[in-house]
């Protein structure tokens, strides 16, 4: 097994500005990136984020502007782009689909799939949704609105290639039950699984004519045609990490992903239609589709049109990128639905961060700026018991129990890995209100408030270690404070919002 680990997000649509959904997988992404960065090593961890840019919906949204595409498209990635630097992602490579290197492996592929007769033509008639950009057969629908987004639907009849996604149902099925950590939380895997024993898939219209949709990659063997958004799109995950052949054959040394994170509303485009295409293909499927749950306003999911869109920019700027941060890791466990609300941010902010973390770090300086002139003593290694002991356990149990809690097995549970931490942090400040070391500094019992300061400094350095990859920019500022020889305590990391 090679010792790497490549991460993926979806590449997000560009007709409208990033929301929390948007940050909150790149969180997650860069949270795990970050995480393996330091387990195994920077230069074995490749994480890709990017923008899909072609499609029905962008060429509307241009002629609105009055931007031809690509203009609209340039004009639009600037946004992801900054909003990306602004909350500290740390990706490895930001992939486009206008980009050449990714048109020249979809158009590639494409030519592989009709060559093995696993493209074919075919008339197309029936319903259209043109914000889904997906056809959908008469008995899928009801009252002529979209199934998934509940808008009209267009009848339409056009001539179109088709991809055989049929051939290939009893392998997908086969290839989920042989692997149950393929498709990730379980009730995402039931769905796929449910759905593809009670449906028989219909092949995929892969084309849009150009004379109705132009903008978009065109087939090598139709000039007439460009590719369906969600084909073009799927394949950004190879293109980005690998060419094919002279013999057809694809070479990557980053494949197969180890993780796709998705939201769970675009998991049958993931854990249907990817797979399928790459067995097609012959290239293994990634290892695992993670699709994570939806952030809600009042119980309704975000969205333009009802005006509930919290902005990621707006939040970070209010409150601190690692407030934010913190707060979308640690609220929900990584796969449910959870309910955003400032008035719950704010709490976590408050309990959490300040009164926890906050609260540990600075009293643990001011003890050590009071008894110890700012130098944190040194000496040899006292013998440790009682609640001493049992921090000290805790501190070496600490790496295993985060390492299970992200991974597949343990479902990239976030919230768990941090109650994890904040186990030791709570345990940390219990010890001081039961040493009470302003009794022992009375007493002059200097030694014992040393052992008792150095047990501190460890717990101190275990969280540091444990919250770079959740919250990067507080584990810099704490390194900072603790010091090389002299710590400089500056100010709370934290201070509590008055509500």
């Amino acid at each position: 097994m090679r010792n790497k680990f490549y991460i993926t997000t979806p590449l997000y649509y560009i007709n409208a500005s990033p929301h929390i959904g948007h940050s909150y997988t790149n969180i997650a992404a860069d949270t795990l990136a970050r995480y393996m960065r330091g387990v195994i090593g920077e230069k074995k961890v490749w994480f890709l984020t990017g923008t899909d840019e072609h499609g029905q919906k962008i060429q509307r949204a241009a002629e609105d502007a009055k931007l031809t595409p690509q203009q609209f498209s340039d004009k639009m990635v600037l946004q992801f782009r900054d909003l990306w630097k602004k909350l500290g992602i740390s990706y490895n490579d930001f992939i486009r689909t206008t980009e050449d290197r990714h048109i020249k492996i979809v158009r590639k592929i494409l030519e592989i799939l009709h060559k093995k007769g696993d493209i074919y033509q075919d008339t197309y008639q029936g319903w259209y949704c043109t914000p889904c950009e997906t056809f959908w057969n008469q008995s899928q629908i009801s009252e002529q609105l979209c199934p998934d987004c509940k808008r009209g639907l267009e009848r339409i009849s056009e001539s179109n290639y088709f991809f055989k996604l049929s051939k290939y149902q009893d392998w997908l099925i086969r290839y989920i039950n042989d692997h149950p950590e393929f498709i990730r939380p379980e009730i995402r895997r039931n769905e796929v699984t449910s759905f593809l024993r009670n449906n028989k898939l219909n092949d995929l219209c892969i084309s849009r004519p150009k004379e109705r949709m132009s903008w978009g990659i065109p087939l090598p063997f139709s000039p007439a045609h460009v590719t369906y958004v969600w084909f073009d799109a799927l394949i950004n995950y190879v293109s980005a990490v690998g060419e094919f052949d002279a013999k057809d054959k694809y070479k990557s040394e980053w494949w197969p992903a180890d993780l796709h994170l998705i939201g769970k509303d675009i998991l049958r485009q993931h854990a249907i239609y990817w797979p399928i295409i790459l067995k097609a293909l012959d290239i293994e499927p990634p290892k695992c589709i993670f699709a994570h749950g939806w952030w809600m306003i009042n119980e309704s999911k975000m969205s333009k049109s009802r005006g509930n869109v919290v902005s990621p920019l707006d939040m970070a700027g209010k409150y601190g990128i690692d407030v934010y941060r913190y707060f979308l890791l640690r609220d929900v466990p990584f796969g449910l639905d959870g309910n955003f609300s400032e008035a719950s941010l704010v709490k976590r902010f408050n309990s959490d961060l300040a009164n926890d973390l906050g609260n540990l770090v600075y009293r643990t300086l001011t003890m050590i700026e009071k008894y110890f002139q700012s130098k944190i003593p040194g000496g040899g290694v006292a013998i440790k018991v009682g609640e001493a002991k049992a921090i000290s356990d805790k501190i070496t149990s600490l790496d295993e129990k985060i390492s299970l809690n992200l991974s597949a097995l343990g479902g990239f549970n976030f919230s768990q890995a941090l109650e994890s931490i904040w186990e030791l942090i709570n345990m940390a400040n219990k010890y001081v209100e039961q040493t009470k070391p302003w009794n022992l500094a009375k007493e002059n019992k200097i030694d014992e408030i040393k052992d008792f300061i150095l047990v501190l400094v460890d717990v101190i350095n275990k969280v540091d270690d444990q919250i770079a990859a959740f919250i990067p920019q507080t584990a810099s500022s704490i390194k900072e404070q603790l010091g090389k020889d002299e710590i400089k305590k500056g100010k709370p990391l934290f201070p509590r919002i008055q509500t």
